[in-house]
């Protein structure tokens, strides 16, 4: 299938040229012109004047943007152009029941909506490994498998519209609690004087590791976090994790201390940082650690 890409930032990017390496990439549009000019260039396909344009000449589009609104801004644009028997797939992290209002206002089309969301961080967008959970009938989702393994290793179905994006937000609530974890464990192993590099080498192989572990820590060791999975991201993540809980009657602590702490990392200015900047809070926990 002749397949569009909508949204060019760290994660789209790479997705954009792993389509690009499968075959089925037509050409790529993004807010920003000149990103996709320079894209399109390196690839050799067409940059699109704008998400209407993009939609008349493919029929598969994947989109990769940052939050509920310009999800339905790119929905809304496209919409009279969209071609009866299309498939949008949304990459992006956005609330289940705006996952549900794009499904209706494309089944009015004729098109199949999927949400897909995808975890892995830059580093799966760029190997194509990429966990993609997704949410939509049987039939939509056997034809986008065919454009989705070209971005990840693992494609799981759970269920009808929605349901991609409340997997998604399951694992967003379990990365809050990880990367406060692996973060007050560095500033305590730090302030205990160990050899931080080896321990990351140690544990790494233990029954406490974990992929932020892993591939962050080294991060709070060199006290330098560029943006992975930004601070402001998650934010946005957790406060739809926060909403859909409070449908349901919940509260959930991890999820309300990790908004603690970005509040003030976003006051403080490190708001586009890779969310391992809490490390910058727990290592001040330590009298010892507060002047570093």
């Amino acid at each position: 299938m002749q397949t569009g890409m909508i949204g060019l930032g760290a994660m789209g990017m790479h997705m954009a040229r792993n389509l690009n390496r499968g075959g089925s990439l037509a050409g790529v549009w993004n807010r920003t012109a000149h990103k996709a000019a320079e894209l399109a260039a390196e690839l050799g396909v067409r940059a699109f004047a704008s998400a209407a344009e993009l939609a008349t000449h493919c029929e598969a589009i994947v989109i990769c943007v940052s939050a509920d609104a310009d999800l339905r801004g790119v929905v809304t644009a496209m919409l009279p152009n969209i071609k009866s028997g299309s498939l949008i797939m949304d990459c992006s992290t956005v609330s289940a029941n705006t996952a549900r209002d794009m499904h209706k206002l494309l089944a009015a089309r004729q098109a199949s909506f999927l949400d897909c969301p995808v975890s892995g961080g830059v580093e799966g967008a760029r190997l194509a490994t990429l966990a993609i959970m997704v949410g939509s009938d049987e039939a939509a989702f056997e034809r986008a498998h065919g454009v989705l393994k070209h971005l990840g290793r693992t494609i799981t179905r759970f269920g009808a519209c929605g349901a991609g994006q409340a997997a998604k937000a399951t694992n967003q609530i379990m990365c809050a609690g990880i990367i406060q974890v692996v973060a007050e464990a560095m500033a305590f192993a730090k302030a205990e004087g160990l050899p931080l590099d080896a321990l990351i080498e140690t544990l790494g192989k233990g029954a406490g590791s974990s992929w932020y572990f892993v591939n962050r820590a080294p991060f709070m060791v060199k006290q330098e976090f560029p943006a992975g999975f930004r601070v402001r991201l998650h934010d946005k993540d957790l406060r739809i994790c926060k909403e859909m809980a409070a449908l349901n009657g919940a509260t959930l602590p991890s999820v309300e201390s990790t908004l603690a702490l970005y509040e003030k990392l976003i006051a403080q200015g490190h708001g586009d940082e890779d969310i391992s900047a809490v490390f910058r809070l727990t290592s001040k926990l330590f009298p010892s650690l507060k002047s570093d």
